[in-house]
């Protein structure tokens, strides 16, 4: 979730408002994310879906988002649909829809945390790592939101649209490495 998004959604509040969206968002993502992290695995598995083909699935979406990414516009993968940003307006409290989901903890990030947790089966340092990650890319999220009206002035547009895009490249690249690593482990080994 950028900036970008969270101005508009919490424009009707004061500060407090936009720094209790802000702190509830981020506390209800962590716990969707690490929920996921922990049983994201078993229900894959219920469902009849191997690690490989989630891979390669999470790959393609994450490829997706960073495609939107690259070129600065926003899809329904990474961002409220209107219908989303209109409910939002009218509710007194956005912190569970749409702010900690889909915008913070979205399909994209719900996907990279499983597989980066499947990497990590049977190593706990690793399992402990990734969560650790998680945390701090939380921790940073949180930042960024309760300093968006400063972040946007300081970056301003085409700032912001060229760190997004810098961002979507690297995305790209650990998408096409998902995809890959499930293609192998689906088909190779």
């Amino acid at each position: 979730m950028s900036p970008p998004l969270f101005g508009p959604l919490t424009r009707s509040g004061g500060h407090a408002y936009r720094r209790r969206m802000a702190f509830k968002s981020t506390l209800l993502a962590a716990a969707i994310l690490l929920i996921f992290a922990c049983i994201g695995g078993w229900l894959l598995k219920a469902l009849g879906v191997s690690i490989p083909a989630f891979k390669i699935a999470g790959g393609i979406l994450l490829f997706l988002i960073a495609i939107d990414m690259v070129f600065a516009r926003q899809s329904g993968g990474r961002s409220a649909t209107t219908r989303e940003e209109e409910e939002a307006r009218f509710k007194e409290d956005i912190s569970v829809f749409p702010l900690a989901f889909p915008l913070i903890a979205g399909p994209g990030a719900l996907a990279t945390i499983l597989l980066m947790v499947s990497e990590a089966r049977g190593h706990v340092a690793y399992f402990i790592g990734v969560i650790a990650v998680l945390l701090l890319v939380l921790a940073i999220t949180l930042v960024c939101l309760l300093a968006a009206g400063r972040l946007m002035k300081l970056l301003g547009e085409t700032g912001a649209n060229v760190v997004g895009r810098l961002f979507g490249v690297i995305l790209a690249a650990l998408a096409v490495q998902f995809v890959i690593d499930g293609v192998k482990a689906g088909f190779f080994s």
